[in-house]
């Protein structure tokens, strides 16, 4: 089956080749979003376009791709097969494609770049700004996702770049360079018990109290776990949630002491120093060690690094400082 693929790139004419690469890129949509009309979305079709395009691919195939049993979309055995190689060749033209852009000297074409909410509203906009200023021709298509997930999707080959918190372990399979540090502040409510003046606290006081929190299983939920496993506390977790912003609402409420990044402190809250304790985490870049960046994705990474500003990581400090 593999082997009528590269066939008709091969034999087929240009136009043939190019509707067989937008099939292929159909379908790989629909195996990631585990649905047609989803996958028609990010396409920009109709949903009648996109299962055209998978009939196309499957009839020249000679085997169904995926099964449709009534709202769920499943890749057959044939479908999983062709996975890992339809990704492959969609990679290669795409870096076939910038290595020709790229003799022009131009910085063109489309950036894909995944990012979490909090960095996206925090952190990049004078970046963004500051790019779409000085490279015009080219576009960036951002996806907000949690940081953990913006690691997948580098993996999966589905965003070049990602500007996310790094994790707290290496990975060899990614690059990363840290950008920003971004310390981390204890809080509470004004009017919660915790914040009482004058008091000198210990993390056993917190420990006492109920918390909210990002997920423990998020990177920034994993400093603050491993923070108190260290101390051999207990975490009383009344609520979790990967949205900073709803976390800050709850704690201005008194609904839980909370940490969260220093830059999101505002008057309904009041930072909680903690004996011997500094939290801090690594924003940066992560792209795959084994792709060759586009002209957009290097002009993007200097851009990016010159914005960073009196926040920014120097080269000699250690990324992964945490606490």
């Amino acid at each position: 089956m593999i082997t009528q693929i590269y066939y008709f790139y091969l034999c087929h004419s240009y136009q043939e080749s190019i509707l067989e690469i937008q099939n292929l890129q159909a379908f790989l949509l629909v195996a990631e979003e585990g649905s047609f009309s989803l996958a028609a979305e990010r396409l920009h079709l109709t949903q009648p376009a996109v299962s055209k395009r998978i009939a196309l691919l499957e009839q020249s195939l000679g085997s169904a791709l995926f099964d449709r049993i009534g709202r769920h979309t499943t890749l057959t055995e044939a479908g999983q097969a062709l996975l890992p190689h339809a990704r492959t060749i969609t990679q290669q033209l795409f870096s076939a494609e910038r290595a020709v852009r790229d003799l022009s000297g131009d910085v063109a074409g489309e950036l894909r770049l995944a990012t979490s909410h909090h960095i996206g509203l925090h952190r990049l906009p004078p970046v963004l700004s500051a790019f779409s200023k000085a490279h015009p021709a080219a576009h960036i298509d951002i996806e907000f996702t949690d940081s953990e997930q913006a690691y997948d999707l580098i993996m999966q080959g589905r965003s070049e770049l990602a500007v996310v918190t790094l994790a707290p372990e290496d990975d060899d399979s990614v690059i990363t360079r840290p950008i920003w540090r971004d310390p981390l502040v204890f809080m509470v409510a004004i009017d919660h018990p915790l914040a009482v003046q004058g008091r000198d606290r210990r993390l056993a006081d917190l420990a006492s109290h109920p918390a909210i929190l990002p997920g423990l299983n998020t990177y920034t939920g994993q400093i603050i776990k491993r923070l108190f496993a260290e101390h051999r506390l207990e975490l009383k977790v009344s609520m979790a949630t990967n949205y900073l912003e709803t976390i800050r609402m709850m704690a201005a409420v008194g609904l839980g002491w909370t940490v969260l990044p220093a830059t999101m402190l505002n008057d309904e809250l009041r930072a909680l120093p903690v004996r011997g304790i500094t939290l801090q985490r690594t924003l940066g870049l992560v792209y795959h060690r084994g792709r060759s960046l586009s002209r957009a994705a290097r002009a993007f990474i200097a851009v990016l690094e010159s914005c960073a500003g009196d926040s920014a990581v120097q080269p000699s400090a250690n990324p992964r400082t945490t606490d």
